[in-house]
Protein backbone atom coordinates (compact mmCIF):
# COMPACT_ATOMS: atom_id res chain seq x y z
CA UNK A 1 0.00 0.00 0.00
CA UNK A 2 1.22 3.66 -0.99
CA UNK A 3 1.42 6.34 1.28
CA UNK A 4 0.45 9.92 -0.07
CA UNK A 5 3.79 12.38 0.82
CA UNK A 6 3.26 16.23 1.64
CA UNK A 7 5.91 17.62 -0.54
CA UNK A 8 4.78 21.33 -0.03
CA UNK A 9 7.42 22.31 3.08
CA UNK A 10 6.40 25.71 2.58
CA UNK A 11 8.93 26.56 -0.26
CA UNK A 12 8.60 29.26 -2.55
CA UNK A 13 8.16 27.31 -6.32
CA UNK A 14 9.78 30.02 -8.27
CA UNK A 15 12.39 30.21 -5.53
CA UNK A 16 12.94 26.49 -6.03
CA UNK A 17 13.54 26.19 -9.66
CA UNK A 18 15.94 29.27 -9.76
CA UNK A 19 17.82 27.52 -7.01
CA UNK A 20 18.08 24.50 -9.12
CA UNK A 21 19.18 25.84 -12.21
CA UNK A 22 21.68 27.95 -10.85
CA UNK A 23 23.79 24.54 -9.36
CA UNK A 24 22.36 22.90 -12.40
CA UNK A 25 25.38 21.24 -14.30
CA UNK A 26 26.42 23.13 -17.30
CA UNK A 27 27.64 26.06 -18.41
CA UNK A 28 24.30 28.18 -19.61
CA UNK A 29 21.25 26.83 -18.80
CA UNK A 30 17.80 28.74 -18.43
CA UNK A 31 14.23 28.83 -17.46
CA UNK A 32 11.90 30.09 -20.49
CA UNK A 33 8.03 30.92 -19.22
CA UNK A 34 9.26 28.04 -16.66
CA UNK A 35 11.07 25.32 -19.43
CA UNK A 36 14.25 24.85 -18.80
CA UNK A 37 16.56 25.25 -21.51
CA UNK A 38 20.26 24.12 -21.99
CA UNK A 39 21.68 26.63 -24.35
CA UNK A 40 24.21 25.62 -26.41
CA UNK A 41 25.11 27.92 -28.96
CA UNK A 42 27.01 27.23 -32.29
CA UNK A 43 30.18 28.61 -33.80
CA UNK A 44 28.38 30.75 -35.53
CA UNK A 45 26.49 32.37 -33.18
CA UNK A 46 29.40 33.14 -30.86
CA UNK A 47 31.13 34.74 -33.83
CA UNK A 48 28.23 36.98 -34.65
CA UNK A 49 28.81 37.62 -30.69
CA UNK A 50 32.22 38.34 -30.86
CA UNK A 51 31.72 40.87 -33.81
CA UNK A 52 29.02 43.02 -31.45
CA UNK A 53 31.12 42.51 -28.30
CA UNK A 54 34.69 43.97 -30.58
CA UNK A 55 32.30 46.94 -31.40
CA UNK A 56 30.98 48.06 -28.02
CA UNK A 57 33.75 46.99 -25.54
CA UNK A 58 36.02 50.26 -25.97
CA UNK A 59 32.76 52.09 -25.15
CA UNK A 60 31.86 49.87 -22.08
CA UNK A 61 34.72 49.98 -20.34
CA UNK A 62 34.58 54.10 -21.00
CA UNK A 63 31.22 53.74 -19.03
CA UNK A 64 32.84 51.64 -16.42
CA UNK A 65 30.70 49.04 -16.93
CA UNK A 66 31.30 45.22 -18.43
CA UNK A 67 29.71 43.27 -21.62
CA UNK A 68 29.07 39.40 -20.65
CA UNK A 69 26.48 36.50 -20.28
CA UNK A 70 25.47 36.77 -16.65
CA UNK A 71 22.32 35.57 -15.21
CA UNK A 72 19.11 37.83 -15.48
CA UNK A 73 16.34 37.16 -12.91
CA UNK A 74 12.94 38.11 -13.90
CA UNK A 75 11.30 38.03 -10.10
CA UNK A 76 7.95 36.88 -9.92
CA UNK A 77 8.29 35.32 -12.63
CA UNK A 78 9.33 31.64 -14.23
CA UNK A 79 12.09 32.99 -16.09
CA UNK A 80 15.85 32.83 -15.73
CA UNK A 81 18.00 33.99 -18.62
CA UNK A 82 21.36 34.38 -19.69
CA UNK A 83 21.75 36.38 -22.30
CA UNK A 84 23.92 36.36 -25.18
CA UNK A 85 25.25 39.75 -24.15
CA UNK A 86 24.40 42.40 -21.69
CA UNK A 87 26.10 45.57 -20.56
CA UNK A 88 26.14 46.23 -16.30
CA UNK A 89 27.71 48.60 -14.51
CA UNK A 90 31.00 47.00 -12.95
CA UNK A 91 29.81 47.71 -9.22
CA UNK A 92 27.13 45.52 -9.66
CA UNK A 93 28.59 42.68 -11.41
CA UNK A 94 31.26 43.04 -8.84
CA UNK A 95 30.62 40.03 -6.91
CA UNK A 96 27.18 39.81 -7.63
CA UNK A 97 24.82 36.86 -8.59
CA UNK A 98 21.96 37.23 -11.16
CA UNK A 99 21.03 40.95 -11.86
CA UNK A 100 17.37 41.87 -13.17
CA UNK A 101 17.06 43.64 -16.64
CA UNK A 102 16.69 47.13 -15.45
CA UNK A 103 19.92 46.78 -13.97
CA UNK A 104 21.35 46.97 -17.37
CA UNK A 105 22.35 49.38 -20.15
CA UNK A 106 21.80 46.77 -22.86
CA UNK A 107 21.06 43.68 -23.87
CA UNK A 108 21.80 41.64 -27.02
CA UNK A 109 20.31 38.21 -28.09
CA UNK A 110 21.08 36.15 -31.17
CA UNK A 111 18.77 33.97 -32.76
CA UNK A 112 19.70 30.57 -33.85
CA UNK A 113 16.93 28.03 -35.08
CA UNK A 114 16.06 26.63 -31.97
CA UNK A 115 15.00 29.43 -30.18
CA UNK A 116 14.29 32.36 -32.47
CA UNK A 117 10.94 32.88 -31.48
CA UNK A 118 12.02 32.92 -28.09
CA UNK A 119 14.42 35.45 -28.70
CA UNK A 120 11.77 37.74 -30.84
CA UNK A 121 8.57 37.19 -29.23
CA UNK A 122 9.26 36.27 -25.26
CA UNK A 123 12.31 37.68 -24.10
CA UNK A 124 11.83 41.35 -26.15
CA UNK A 125 8.51 41.19 -24.19
CA UNK A 126 9.51 40.22 -20.68
CA UNK A 127 13.09 42.51 -21.39
CA UNK A 128 10.56 45.26 -21.33
CA UNK A 129 8.19 44.34 -18.66
CA UNK A 130 11.04 44.61 -16.81
CA UNK A 131 12.59 47.60 -17.79
CA UNK A 132 15.82 46.57 -20.08
CA UNK A 133 16.42 50.29 -21.34
CA UNK A 134 18.06 48.74 -24.41
CA UNK A 135 17.39 45.19 -26.40
CA UNK A 136 19.51 44.62 -29.38
CA UNK A 137 18.11 42.16 -31.91
CA UNK A 138 20.07 40.17 -34.05
CA UNK A 139 18.03 37.73 -36.27
CA UNK A 140 20.57 35.77 -38.24
CA UNK A 141 17.69 34.09 -39.44
CA UNK A 142 16.44 36.24 -41.18
CA UNK A 143 19.39 38.60 -41.65
CA UNK A 144 17.96 41.64 -39.60
CA UNK A 145 19.17 43.92 -36.59
CA UNK A 146 16.53 45.56 -34.34
CA UNK A 147 16.64 48.18 -31.81
CA UNK A 148 14.21 48.10 -29.06
CA UNK A 149 13.75 51.11 -26.63
CA UNK A 150 10.96 52.91 -24.41
CA UNK A 151 10.48 50.00 -22.57
CA UNK A 152 6.93 49.39 -20.58
CA UNK A 153 4.78 46.59 -19.53
CA UNK A 154 3.31 46.25 -22.43
CA UNK A 155 6.84 45.98 -24.71
CA UNK A 156 8.99 48.61 -26.21
CA UNK A 157 7.78 52.25 -27.15
CA UNK A 158 10.37 52.27 -29.88
CA UNK A 159 11.52 50.05 -32.60
CA UNK A 160 14.53 51.33 -35.04
CA UNK A 161 14.53 48.18 -37.84
CA UNK A 162 14.61 45.50 -38.24
CA UNK A 163 17.37 46.37 -40.68
CA UNK A 164 19.49 44.13 -42.96
CA UNK A 165 22.58 43.16 -42.58
CA UNK A 166 25.15 45.72 -43.56
CA UNK A 167 22.90 48.46 -42.51
CA UNK A 168 24.60 50.18 -39.29
CA UNK A 169 22.72 50.50 -36.33
CA UNK A 170 23.14 53.40 -34.08
CA UNK A 171 23.13 52.92 -30.22
CA UNK A 172 21.69 55.91 -28.39
CA UNK A 173 24.01 57.22 -25.35
CA UNK A 174 25.19 56.19 -23.39
CA UNK A 175 26.36 54.31 -25.91
CA UNK A 176 26.32 57.02 -28.68
CA UNK A 177 27.72 54.50 -31.14
CA UNK A 178 26.90 52.59 -34.46
CA UNK A 179 27.39 49.13 -34.90
CA UNK A 180 28.67 47.85 -38.50
CA UNK A 181 26.48 45.27 -39.01
CA UNK A 182 27.81 43.94 -42.69
CA UNK A 183 29.75 41.03 -41.03
CA UNK A 184 27.33 39.36 -38.81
Amino acid sequence: MSTAHDYDWGIDPEHALKYAIQHHAGDRTEVVEGVIENVTPSWDHERAAKLVRRQIESRVDELGCVEGSGNLDLPGSSNWYVPDIAVVPEELARGGGSLIPDQTLLIVEITSESNAETDRVVKRKRYAEYGAPLYLLVDRLDKTVTLFSGPGRLGYAGVDGPHAFGTPVRLPEPFGIEVDTSGL
